[in-house]
């Protein structure tokens, strides 16, 4: 059974395309982004349908979208109260939400974005938001993970891809990619070696997230592990062949 989209886009026809008012429409993937937007050039370079991006700053992202065909929308913080203690995160959030569903976004992905965005938009896109995170949550959630898992001296991190909740780094686990820690690594080089794999992960999960949707099916988290497996790990390769 199809369910409807949000926005009142309809239901998808599972041929990669969504049915809004008798007319065959293709999905829509919308990105909030805050910086230089590596991460969103690699979903265009695979081709993932962006055609909405959103950012909480004047950035470079900005004009990656506009670049491929996008369309850019800058919703400034500072509009909303800044960085301190006067932002108004439920007004942002509703005025992003509210952008998505004009834009008619079938599923939001978040790549880098700065902003811990309220209610609204869960209500909006329920289970249809995904993030990213530089550790293999659970272990180091928040904003220093990849700092976190070097003082914690561990073997291994890596990136997770997950549906974001209202709790931060705290959402259903959908796909993971371990990277080895280094005895030299610094801060910096362990990073950067995150987001070459991060690049590789997210929008691999996307395309996935996007043919659940398309099967009218929700985007949930892997089956329980067979014994000695990891679910997640195992969600991995089957996106990545």
């Amino acid at each position: 059974m199809s369910r409807p989209l949000p926005g009142g886009r309809g239901a998808h026809n599972g041929n990669g395309s969504a049915l809004r008012g008798g007319s065959v429409t293709p999905v829509r993937v919308g990105v909030l982004v805050s910086g230089s937007g590596t991460i969103l050039h690699a979903m265009f370079d695979v081709g993932l349908p962006v055609t909405t991006v959103i950012s909480d700053r004047p950035c470079a992202a900005l004009e990656l979208a506009c670049a491929h065909g996008a369309a850019g929308e800058l919703i400034d913080r500072k509009v909303y109260g800044g960085f301190g203690p006067a932002f108004d995160r439920e007004g942002y959030t509703a005025t992003v939400a509210a952008t998505l569903v004009a834009h008619q976004v079938d599923l939001v992905a978040m790549a880098g974005f700065g902003t811990v965005l309220g209610q609204s938009v869960h209500q909006a896109f329920p289970a249809r938001i995904l993030n990213t995170h530089p550790a293999l949550l659970p272990a180091f959630p928040g904003w220093h993970g990849v700092r976190d898992a070097l003082a914690a001296g561990v073997a291994e991190t890596g990136c997770t891809v997950h549906l974001a909740t209202l709790e931060m780094d705290a959402g259903p686990i959908l796909a993971q990619r371990v990277v080895p820690v280094r005895a030299d690594d610094t801060e910096e080089t362990l990073h950067e070696r995150i987001k070459v794999a991060e690049r590789a992960l997210y929008p691999a999960t996307v395309v996935w997230a996007l043919g659940e949707l398309e099967a009218g099916r929700a985007i949930a988290p892997p089956s329980p592990p067979a014994p000695g497996g990891h679910a997640a790990d195992e969600r991995q390769k089957e996106m990545t062949g």
